[in-house]
Parts: structure tokens; sequence; C-alpha cells
């Protein structure tokens, strides 16, 4: 792989981005006259850098909902989030989503990976819950990355008021991660959305976040065809092809619906 390319997107001016998203949060706010923004905390590098943003510009007008299914979450992820609102002190409820889906897998036939897909939904509608209860914005944590690649749930975790870091890679957000002060054990581990046992991002997707990042931007970025990609990225045209198919077949995904 092209490392001039990576450390081209990773060589950022991360104060200017802080500030940027943070203004908009707080702008978003004000234009929509909400009382503040509510957010799913997984424990996981994206919404832990969602969790700081917020903390630095609206601390007191963020509600962290750390969102558990207790049969397949690892402990340590949960324990991870919980440790993210005690140091910063943001407010926050911890809902433990077994039950809700218990329920609807007595009622529905199953199959693993709709099942999985509803954890994100049973998530995303209890998000939106108390945004409608308590008047906030529902803030979204899809990376541009994984939103241009289409790996989230639609209507799951891609459901949002916000997104307030689509605009970064998953390199760019740790180093974002790293610029906002969180621990450095959260910005290494695993991605993973935990919709099922052992569930790992890279590990599903087969393509490492460093390739993923460098094709996109190749082809995205810089509108090259996949052929130049693969010569500029130095990455196999295999891998380029996958993450180009995964990007067209999720454009569905990144559309609003269509009028007939």
């Amino acid at each position: 792989m092209n490392q001039e390319i990576l450390q081209k997107i990773t060589n950022q001016d991360y104060n200017s981005i802080s500030t940027r998203i943070q203004e908009g949060l707080k702008q978003k706010i004000e234009e929509t006259n909400s009382k503040g923004v509510i957010f799913g905390l997984s424990g996981g590098i994206d919404s832990a850098v969602i969790a700081y943003l917020c903390n630095n510009i609206v601390k007191e007008k963020t509600l962290a909902v750390i969102m558990p299914d207790s049969k397949i979450s690892p402990e340590s992820e949960t324990s991870d989030a919980i440790k993210i609102v005690d140091e910063l002190g943001l407010d926050y409820k911890l809902l433990d989503i077994n039950s809700i889906h218990k329920e609807f897998n007595m009622v529905l036939e199953p199959e693993d990976r709709a099942l999985g897909n509803l954890r994100a939904r049973i998530r995303m509608n209890i998000l939106y819950y108390y945004a409608n209860l308590k008047n906030l914005v529902t803030l979204g944590s899809s990376d541009k990355s994984e939103f241009n690649i289409g790996y989230f749930t639609k209507f799951g975790d891609g459901a949002a008021d916000v997104l307030p870091i689509v605009s970064l890679y998953k390199t760019q957000v740790r180093e974002l991660a790293r610029h906002l002060g969180i621990d450095e054990s959260i910005i290494t581990k695993k991605s993973s959305p935990h919709l099922w046992p052992n569930h790992e991002a890279e590990h599903e997707i087969g393509v490492e976040y460093e390739q993923i990042d460098v094709i996109l931007h190749c082809f995205i970025d810089r509108k090259l065809s996949l052929n130049d990609t693969a010569n500029e990225s130095q990455i196999d045209i295999k891998l380029v092809e996958k993450i180009h198919s995964m990007y067209m077949k999720s454009e569905h995904k990144r559309i609003n619906p269509n009028a007939l």
C-alpha cells in the first residue's frame, strides 16, 4: 500500500476540524430550537469521539445512551462506555436491549443477520424516543469510511439528524481521537457494531481500514478509475473492486426514499 497517500489522508489540522464540528453542533441546536443532543455510546472510537466533541461545546445539553445487549455485547465495551461518561461527567442512560430483542425474536422468524440488524434498529428507536421526549437532536456516529461502503444498518445506526464525523475517514477519526485525548486503548481496539457474537468490522469486510481509506480517497476524492486507483494505491485490484462494489451496492442507504 502507498503509505504516502495514507499520510496525506491523516495529516490534517485536527484542531480546526474539531472546532468546525463543535460549532456545527452548537448551531444545529440553535437552528432547531432543540434543548440539546443525544447519541448512542458503545465504547468504540466513533461514538467516543462524538462524546468528547459534545463535551467540549454542549456538555450540559448532551445525553449519551449506552445500549448493550447483555447476550452478546462484551462487558469490556460497556465498561469503556461507562468510563467515558464518568470521566467527562456527561448525563447518560444505561439500557440493556436484550429483553426488547427477545420480544421481537418470539414473534419473528429467525435469521441471524436480520436479527443482528434489528439490534441496531432497536437502539435507534430508543434514541428517537428520548429525542422526542426531551426535544433533542439525534447524532449518528458513522464515519466517511463506513458510510461510503454501506457498513451501517439502514434506519438503524444510519438513522440520525446529524452525522458529525461523516466527513472523516476512519484513520482520520483515530487521529482526531488522539487530538481530543481519548484513551489509546479505545483508539486501537478492533471496531465492531456488536450485532452478533464475536463481530469484528475488518474481519467481516475483509479489508483493513487503512486500505479502505486509501481506496476511497483515490476513487471518490480524486475521482480516479479503478485501475488507476490500484496503481496509485499499490493495492490489489481485487480489493479495489470489492470496495467499489460495496460503495455502489450501498448507494440506496445514502439517499432519501424516492417518490413514484
